[in-house]
């Protein structure tokens, strides 16, 4: 189909891929606590933009080139840790009542899930190593069958961030019932962020 082989299991790989838990799920996840169902969407679309970057700079030899060049993928692997764990941070040391950490106006949600997705090279060494598997190098069509891989992406990542943020909002109203709770959960939230910015920089 269209160049590429297999696929419904092209597709189950993006929905598992989805499914770890990662920075990605819990910005989309704060976002919509925070903002509602703007503030979960534009997360959403600022995480399908980043992979649609991350995509085609894979399908354009990028993430060759940073495997190529160490220096380089380290540099970016450490920018996004330390974008993280000051994310997370911020988070930690919020008092009640202050302003949150991320913003609610859509917009910045927007930037700041495509920021946490662009600085995430890991999922640059996925796209790398995620096309050839599905690629058929018989029937492979050139750009048609990247274009078609990557609008099963957004499609597929619309969809199960859409799932999530309707259960997520569906919680966070009754979580504004009890301001502690919340708190509580920002402060979980605060601490994941510096775990994965921690994981991210001691990779190898």
């Amino acid at each position: 189909m269209f160049g590429i082989k297999d696929y419904g299991a092209f597709v189950a790989a993006i929905v598992l891929f989805l499914a770890i838990p990662g920075p990605g799920n819990l910005a989309l996840i704060t976002s919509t606590t925070k903002g509602g169902i703007r503030g979960g969407l534009g997360a959403t679309f600022g995480v399908i933009a980043a992979d649609q970057v991350l995509l085609w700079l894979a399908v354009a030899g990028v993430a060759a080139l940073l495997a190529a060049y160490p220096p380089a993928f380290y540099a970016v692997q450490w920018l996004g840790a330390a974008y993280l764990a000051w994310l997370g941070l911020k988070m930690l040391m919020a008092k009640p009542g202050s302003a949150p950490v991320l913003n609610i106006q859509p917009r910045h949600y927007f930037r700041q899930a495509a920021t946490i997705t662009l600085l995430n090279p890991k999922a640059i060494v996925f796209y790398m190593a995620f096309f050839p598997l599905f690629v058929d190098p018989v029937h492979h069509q050139g750009l048609l069958t990247f274009g078609v891989m990557a609008v099963t992406i957004a499609s597929i990542t619309f969809i199960y961030s859409a799932i999530v943020i309707a259960l997520t909002h569906h919680l966070a109203e009754r979580l504004r019932a009890s301001p502690r709770i919340g708190q509580t959960l920002e402060k979980i939230a605060g601490t994941f962020l510096i775990g994965f910015g921690l994981k991210l920089a001691l990779s190898k």
